[in-house]
């Protein structure tokens, strides 16, 4: 299901600024991105081939093939074989399967010089890094980003927390992360109401937990699609990331739900949220929206396509509200669609005890989607990190992942306007025309390497949010509504590296936890446990799971952290 959520972040990437689809905030400063002019210009003279009759540096390298893209034919990738004087040995690989194929090429001892992956489909966990950093297999960057890499040590010093990202406990660097800060992505847990059947039924936009209970009454009862029938199914979702889920959102009135591994930080203590009497009652409130048949029961069970076949049934507009990161998740958004301007942003809920929303901190996935391994010669670690280098620069970053200038973007105009229209625009995207062939100029995710909110904000979008052209707008219009509700204290899970001599204990009891979490907290929503009768066994249930002692081995993780 998550490869089919990518399809979809790939339209919107498309059709928006062919940005990071989510893998999160939004990026971009005005000027430079991050990285100061001098170190840009030093990066451009740095990054060159050393001697242009030198014959090209051999590199394999693993990634993905995606669609639209053929890395082999690709004009960037011509385009860094010409600048950095390499010749590239590709192994593609599908998205489907990617990170399977990954681990095998990796234990038969078979593998490449490099991987270079877009963190949304398969990347190397912090545990992997510190595993094949141990054994030899992927080399430390340090060296090669102190001699080659200024631009990377700018964005270093620009944004401590990329540091923080890359740095590894015994302080060497085994990867780069793709530091992509995509602002619609960093709070994944909105909801999309049906505006226009609100309209038609009179109702204001709900502002409590009670007040939406209401609205999904009155799209089940009042037949607001007009056929006659009561078809209509109030509220959906999906059981993927990017935000489907229905719990979250409607959690976040009660306690709050980080959608993750229900941590919560309390005055610099982690806690479990999930064994509060808040997150009980919030499972009460959840289950009399079950009980009212209010709540699709298939959003506990279905993928995206089913809850997509929802959004766009093909009779009569049935869906009143969705959950999800973006509504492309549920209704198509293109030209010509029926469906997509009808369903707006609701703001998050106030609750007995809070109005919360779920935050990542910033988007950025911890761990690595790029790699250097032994097999790589010393030509071929230096050329590597040139490239990655000019890909820490704005136009380098923009050559990469949108596309090469003057094919899929050109500078802006004077009346065109930044995403931020605080800032001056810098990037304009070039629209695909009706039934055009695939470019093929750009890595797309491969070539997310540094994406700061600053550059992203700095990109064209149309201004009519309604407008495909203008879908990544109407996504940070959006978002500004759930700025600010995330917790003062936030649990920061995705920077923290646990002690390697720990990773395999608090991976198992990370795993065991959450599923166990998830699977009571369907049961208790559905009526197969009591939550009256079941929650003194479910809560200790928990602790035999070993909770105490997870939370004791993240302690441990967020105090050295804090240091």
């Amino acid at each position: 299901m998550k490869k089919r959520i990518v399809s979809l972040l790939a339209i919107v990437i498309a059709l928006s600024m062919a940005l990071a689809a989510c893998t999160k905030n939004d990026n971009s400063s005005a000027s430079s991105g991050g990285a100061s002019s001098s170190s840009t210009s030093a990066s451009a003279s740095a990054s060159g081939s050393d001697s242009a009759s030198a014959a090209p540096v051999p590199i394999k390298v693993f990634s993905i093939q995606e669609s639209g893209i053929d890395l082999t034919t690709n004009k960037f990738s011509k385009f860094i074989e010409d600048k950095f004087n390499i010749k590239f040995d590709w192994q593609l690989n599908p998205s489907d399967g990617a990170k399977e194929k990954r681990q095998i090429s990796l234990a038969s001892g078979d593998y490449p010089d490099a991987y270079i992956l877009p963190s949304y489909i398969d990347h190397f966990s912090q545990a992997d890094l510190l595993k094949y950093g141990k054994q030899g297999v992927i080399v430390p960057l340090n060296d090669l980003i102190d001699q080659y890499g200024p631009n990377i040590k700018a964005a270093m010093e620009a944004h401590p927390d990329l540091k923080q990202y890359i740095t590894a406990p015994d302080g060497n660097i085994y990867g780069l992360v793709s530091y992509t800060q995509c602002f619609h992505c960093s709070y994944p847990n909105k909801m999309w109401v049906n505006t226009k059947w609100m309209k038609q039924l009179g109702i204001q936009p709900p502002k409590t937990t009670e007040e939406f209970k209401a609205m999904l009454e009155a799209f089940k009862t009042k037949d607001p699609n007009g056929n006659g029938k009561q078809d209509e199914v109030p509220l959906s979702g999906s059981i993927e990331d990017f935000g489907v889920r229905v719990v979250p959102y409607l959690m976040n009135g009660f306690v709050y739900d980080d959608d993750r591994n229900y941590l919560n930080l309390k005055d610099g203590k982690v806690v479990s949220a999930a064994i509060t009497p808040e997150w009980k009652e919030g499972l009460a409130y959840i289950k009399s929206l079950y009980d009212e048949k209010l709540i699709d029961p298939g959003a506990f069970t279905q993928n995206a396509e089913a809850f997509k076949k929802i959004g766009e049934n093909g009779d009569a507009q049935i869906l009143g509200a969705g959950a999800g990161m973006h509504p492309a998740i549920f209704v198509n958004i293109d030209k010509g669609n029926r469906f997509s301007a009808d369903y707006d942003a609701l703001p998050p809920l106030t609750g007995p005890h809070g109005s919360l929303a779920t935050h990542d901190g910033g988007g950025v996935d911890p761990g690595a989607k790029f790699v250097i391994t032994n097999k790589a010669s010393k030509e071929a670690q230096v050329a590597l990190i040139k490239m990655v280098d000019y890909m820490f620069t704005p136009e380098g970053q923009t050559n990469g992942a949108s596309g090469m200038e003057g094919i899929d973007w050109e500078k802006p105009g004077p009346d065109d306007v930044a995403l931020d229209e605080s800032v001056k625009a810098q990037f304009k995207p070039i629209p695909a025309t009706e039934g055009e062939a695939p470019r093929n100029a750009g890595w797309s995710g491969v070539a997310h390497f540094y994406q700061p909110k600053e550059y992203r904000d700095s990109f064209v979008s149309a201004t009519d949010i309604y407008d495909s052209a203008g879908y990544e707008r109407r996504l940070y219009q959006a978002t500004l509504e759930y700025q600010g509700h995330e917790p003062k204290e936030l649990f920061p899970l995705w920077s923290l590296w646990i002690d390697p001599s720990l990773t395999d204990e608090a991976s198992i009891l990370q795993t065991n936890l959450k599923n166990y979490i998830e699977r009571s907290e369907l049961q208790f929503i559905t009526g197969n446990l009591d939550l009256n009768k079941d929650w003194d066994s479910y809560v200790k249930g928990l602790k035999d799971l070993k909770l105490d002692r997870y939370l004791e081995i993240l302690q441990q993780a967020y105090d050295k952290a804090a240091k």
